[in-house]
């Protein structure tokens, strides 16, 4: 349980939302948030089934802000498989599971998808260790943005280092490029990103200065007939004609991304400068679109925007690999004020309208509403 609600990033404490919501004790869970012990049948590269296996796997939790400063600028990532229940709730066409994913886990952590978010100074160097010592498959780590040795690109044909399932790899980085990074698997590309392999690097810059509230968003398109293959279920995947019926952010479809433990609310309040650290782990283009509030981009993969480059903009069109810093103050009416992807089709679950990569902007002020209380209803828990 994390001691933070909101976003994954620097938002508020669980003391403070619930002194805002009026409430005297912890959230009650209005829906199911654990898995059943799925049995698991096993799918080989070429996508044919196995052997049937059961097992306990673990449920997904939400991405970790993993400070490699404060672990001696080391972190293992485990390779995990696990459930991820992107809606877990009976609300707006749920639920949704994804009943096997491929997650990393951040030394003793929980396993996520997106995976942990990594934060490190600018200039320094840094280790991940990747522990595929518990998956029967090989995986690697490739990280966008730093330049890097030829050895440590985690390209398994240029570089000819694979990490095999049993085994463990150290690579190592200096982080010489400032800004917002991606990272993923890069053996069998697609296939790994679309079964849960990306995070976020964060390297701050020299002298940086934290807005008032900073979060980290990642955006992703499904095609769960891969998870659901994977899972034993009559599913068959194809690369050629993926169809995508999920569209999440930090790994949740609305309405469980209003929940403001495992879903990413941006919670600010009034007068807050927010930034928001955006990156696009799927395969298509989402413009991610703010209600009445105007950003400026002040970073884009790594490079400072000069002020005079700085619109005021209220749709920034993030496509694959992207990533953009946006920055806005919380100066609106205080409210509620949804932000979601603008090709509207994606603001769904399956074929029912709303769902998908839809979040909002929360007031702390109006927490204490009627009508929050039902938002958070929405996603099936009460405060």
């Amino acid at each position: 349980m994390t001691n933070e609600v909101g976003a994954p990033g620097d938002g508020i404490s669980r003391r403070k939302f619930l002194a805002a919501t009026g409430s005297t004790g912890l959230f009650a869970s209005a829906g199911c948030l654990t898995s059943s012990t799925p049995t698991v049948s096993q799918v080989d590269a070429a996508g044919s089934t196995t052997q049937a296996v059961a097992g306990d796997l673990p449920t997904t939790g939400r991405p970790e802000v993993v400070d490699l400063g404060e672990r001696d600028n080391h972190v293992t990532l485990k390779t995990v498989s696990a459930v991820h229940h992107v809606h877990p709730g009976e609300t707006m066409n749920g639920p949704i599971t994804l009943p096997v994913v491929w997650a990393w886990q951040a030394d003793d952590g929980t396993p996520s998808v997106p995976g942990p978010i990594l934060r490190i100074q600018e200039g320094e160097t840094f280790t991940v260790t990747l522990d595929n010592s518990g998956m029967d498959m090989p995986h690697t780590l490739h990280v966008h943005g730093l330049r890097k040795t030829w050895e440590n690109d985690g390209v398994p044909t240029t570089t000819g280092i694979t990490v095999e399932a049993g085994e463990k790899h150290t690579y190592e980085f200096t982080a010489n490029v400032a800004g917002t990074h991606l990272y993923h698997c890069h053996y069998q590309t697609p296939r790994h990103m679309d079964m849960g392999m990306f995070g976020i690097l964060r390297v701050e810059p020299k002298g940086y200065e934290r807005a008032d509230k900073e979060y980290y968003m990642t955006v992703k398109e499904w095609d769960t007939r891969l998870s659901r293959q994977y899972g034993g279920q009559d599913a068959t995947y194809d690369i050629t004609n993926r169809m995508m019926d999920t569209f999440t952010i930090n790994g949740k479809s609305a309405p469980a991304t209003f929940h403001p433990e495992t879903g990413s609310p941006i919670i600010v309040d009034p007068g807050d400068t927010v930034r928001v650290h955006w990156v696009n782990a799927g395969f298509h283009s989402h413009p991610m679109h703010l209600h009445n509030h105007r950003f400026k981009v002040v970073e884009k993969d790594g490079s400072a925007i000069p002020e005079q480059m700085q619109l005021l903009q209220d749709v920034v069109n993030i496509a694959p690999a992207e990533r953009y810093t946006v920055e806005f103050t919380a100066d609106a009416d205080p409210g509620i004020y949804l932000m979601h992807c603008h090709k509207v089709d994606h603001v769904r679950n399956g074929s029912s309208y709303p769902g998908g990569m839809l979040s909002a902007v929360v007031y702390t002020p109006v927490m204490d509403t009627d009508l929050f209380k039902q938002v958070m209803a929405y996603a099936g828990y009460e405060v």
